[in-house]
Parts: C-alpha cells; sequence; structure tokens
C-alpha cells in the first residue's frame, strides 16, 4: 500500500471513528434521541408542591447512586426554600427557572436560567425556584433523593 493509500485509509478510519463516537454520546445525553414522548411521566412525588410531573431518565431516585429525572413545572409554579443533602445539578430544557438562594422565596433575588442554561447547587445549600411559563428541567444528583424544606410549614407532605 502506498504511502498516500495509508493516509486515506487512516483519515477515513479517523473520521468513521469520530462520527461513530459522536453519534454514541448524543444518544447517551440524551442528544433528541429520547424525547418527551418516550419518558413515563407522572405526579411528582410529595415533596413537591402539587403541580409538578416527573420522569425518571436514568437510575432510580430512591436508591444510591447517580439519577436523572425531568421535572415539569406549570407557569407560576414555586418550590419554597429547602435543601438537599446531596449536590443538584440542574438543565433547563424548556420554560424560564427562575432560582434563588435564600431562606425566604423573593422572586427579586433570582437569577433566570432559559433552555440550554445548566447550574449547580452544593448539597445543603439553601435555594428555591419559581417557572415562568411552563418549564421543564433535567436534574442530576445521587440518591437517595431527599428535599427539606427551610421552613417546615411549606413541606407537603406535612400538609395531608
Amino acid at each position: 500500500m502506498t504511502f498516500s493509500r495509508r493516509i486515506i485509509s487512516a483519515a477515513t478510519f479517523t473520521m468513521a471513528l469520530v462520527a461513530l463516537t459522536s453519534a454514541a454520546n448524543a444518544q447517551t445525553k440524551g442528544g433528541g434521541k429520547r424525547g418527551k414522548s418516550s419518558l413515563h411521566w407522572g405526579p411528582a412525588p410529595d415533596a413537591f408542591p402539587t403541580g409538578a410531573k416527573m420522569a425518571v431518565e436514568k437510575g432510580d431516585p430512591t436508591k444510591s447512586g447517580e439519577f436523572v429525572v425531568r421535572l415539569s413545572f406549570p407557569d407560576g409554579y414555586k418550590i419554597p426554600p429547602h435543601w438537599h443533602p446531596t449536590d443538584e445539578n440542574v438543565r433547563v430544557r424548556s420554560g424560564e427557572f427562575l432560582v434563588g438562594m435564600g431562606d425566604v422565596l423573593d422572586a427579586s433575588k433570582t437569577k433566570k436560567m432559559v433552555p440550554g442554561d445548566s447550574g449547580s447547587l452544593p448539597a445543603k445549600a439553601h435555594h428555591f425556584a419559581l417557572a415562568h411559563g411552563a418549564t421543564e428541567v433535567s436534574v442530576r444528583a445521587m440518591g437517595p433523593f431527599a428535599m427539606t424544606y427551610v421552613n417546615p410549614a411549606d413541606d407537603p407532605r406535612k400538609k395531608h
């Protein structure tokens, strides 16, 4: 095989490998292959105020280990100040997600996140959120999932 044929063969092989790797990564990351309709949606756990919906993308939020869930919120939905025992990574998929830090829900102290935005919150960080428009987010964290409200009176589980 001549030197130029070897170069062409190597280049072709490399391009094919890059294409296959990109396709595999897109599928692993949900790159449009696993749309909203392929997820099994239901009411969010009772730790969330009524009105939220949830679907599990990966893992099991009730067990130890990494999980990814999608949460869907109607316009005006509010999650009072709370914290989680593990780090939380959020990515906005649609709508506007307003996130604030602290012990009091204050819409004027939020950061607006739009589709494509992502952020992380460290374990035990007190935060709150509001949905502006119908909003969907992906949340990645380590399980088991737990949510503690800063003000126990805000906890929907205590209102039943």
